[in-house]
């Protein structure tokens, strides 16, 4: 039976201090074969590790590195300028390269395992470079005696921290040297994502005890990079040109595959946080098809109705909208209360995208900040009315909407202050140590030839 109480849903991962170990079935065996029948009926059963489940959460890994390379790398690269779409390129696959590295050696420990006196916060040193596992090791699924391969728990959690990190560039893309903003990834998922993740998704973690319910990341994925970049966007300036040259998209089919891969990655985004192959998963899976469905045409229709057109640009935006609005509330949902919040979302995200940036005049390039943050805040706070069961979603035991809306928006505003400051501080440090910004001459050149010594297009 599926464990649905509000500390079990408000988690996606167990406690590794508790849930994860070397089980040898030699050594079982051989225990209760010397213990005698009477004392094999008092042992607790073995742990049971299904094929299939294994199976999913590696599909589920690959479909959400899928999300990022190519997909959001397309996606982005499409949408900056022809003479920087090497960089974004380069930029978002060296992140997953540097984020991977980082996770085995101290992002897991930190995010996953029990901290000790400061686990409310953060975890703890004890699987730096991943010490103590081996391939045997398991990691507790949502059901009771259900285990999956650690290994495939800490690839399938590296894919979320790559992701993260890769998607803060898009607000300040076009403009940022490479070197430094590899150094700010690194301590970015160390003093950034790493205590955001443990106090949503570890058990002990200050917000997962409060009861805050954060499916697949809207919290520690999309309003986590959203204010990030942001912060960025505002500290390096606009780009040179913003508001008086044309800086339109140079490859809207690019951003449009971006898009497309994005969709069919987050499937396992979504799908694979459930951690088994079981209805859990199905449901987040028809939400991950209607809500991103809704969400697009409502963007389409708010765009037609306010600029004349409905383009696919604003059709791509509305899908990745609707995408990020979803992911917390993805396996929580009844679909038609995620069909509802994909709606509304896209069009809040529209006019976060359209009138916010406007009004307020920072150059937020790819509308990091309107997308993941604006549509992340949405879809955190609205999980805590569509879980529900009067209005389809799986209901939780003694359920008040008023209190778990509450909850759900001291998540954001931990995640948005946390994020926020320690953006600052560590663009701060990198600015003044290494600097931050490219040259005006090698941003008015591209940073393709400037910064890579490549043109994407010989002519």
């Amino acid at each position: 039976m599926q464990d649905n109480t509000p500390s079990a849903i408000g988690r996606r991962w167990l406690d590794p201090s508790r849930s994860f170990g070397l089980i040898s079935g030699l050594g079982l065996a051989t225990g209760l074969l010397l213990a005698g029948p009477a004392l094999a009926q008092d042992a607790d059963p073995a742990p049971i590790v299904d094929k299939g489940d294994v199976a999913w959460m590696m599909v589920s890994t690959i479909l959400v590195l899928l999300m990022t390379i190519p997909g959001l790398a397309l996606f982005y690269g499409g949408l900056v300028r022809s003479k920087n779409i090497l960089s974004v390129l380069t930029q978002v696959t060296a992140i997953v390269c540097v984020a991977s590295l980082m996770w085995v050696g101290w992002g897991y420990s930190m995010a996953l395992t029990d901290g000790g006196a400061l686990n409310a916060y953060v975890g703890g040193f004890s699987q730096i470079g991943l010490a103590n596992m081996t391939a045997d090791s398991l990691a507790a699924t949502f059901s009771d005696g259900i285990f999956i391969p650690e290994y495939v728990f800490v690839i399938f959690q590296m894919t979320f921290a790559a992701i993260t990190a890769a998607l803060i560039v898009g607000g300040f893309a076009e403009r940022i040297k490479f070197g430094p903003l590899m150094v700010f990834t690194i301590l970015w998922l160390t003093f950034v994502y790493a205590p955001i993740c443990h106090m949503v998704w570890a058990s002990g973690g200050y917000l997962f005890e409060l009861g805050a319910l954060d499916f697949a990341g809207g919290t520690v994925v999309h309003i986590n990079s959203g204010i990030a970049a942001l912060v960025g966007a505002v500290m390096l300036g606009r780009r040179v040109g913003h508001g008086s040259e044309q800086m339109a998209p140079h490859s809207l089919p690019f951003t449009m595959i971006g898009a497309a891969l994005l969709w069919v990655g987050w499937f396992g985004f979504n799908a694979g946080s459930n951690l088994e192959a079981t209805a859990g998963a199905g449901l987040a899976m028809i939400n991950t098809f209607v809500a991103p469905a809704a969400a697009g045409l409502a963007w389409q229709v708010a765009e037609w109705v306010t600029r004349g057109k409905p383009s696919l640009l604003g059709l791509a935006s509305g899908v990745v909208a609707g995408l990020v609005v979803v992911t917390p509330m993805a396996g929580i949902a009844g679909p038609m209360g995620a069909i509802v919040c994909g709606a509304i979302g896209g069009v809040i995200c529209y006019i976060a995208v359209m009138y916010l940036k406007n009004g307020l005049g920072y150059d937020d390039s790819l509308d990091v900040f309107g997308i993941h943050c604006v549509g992340g805040i949405f879809g955190a706070i609205a999980t805590g009315v569509v879980v529900d069961a009067n209005l389809g979603g799986i209901g939780l035991d003694d359920y008040n909407m008023a209190a778990q809306v509450t909850t759900q928006a001291t998540g954001v505003i931990i995640t948005l202050l946390w994020s926020g400051l320690g953006s600052l501080v560590l663009f701060t440090v990198v600015s003044i140590v290494f600097g931050l910004r490219v040259p005006e001459d090698h941003e008015r050149e591209g940073l393709d030839i400037t910064a890579h010594g490549e043109r994407a297009y010989n002519m």
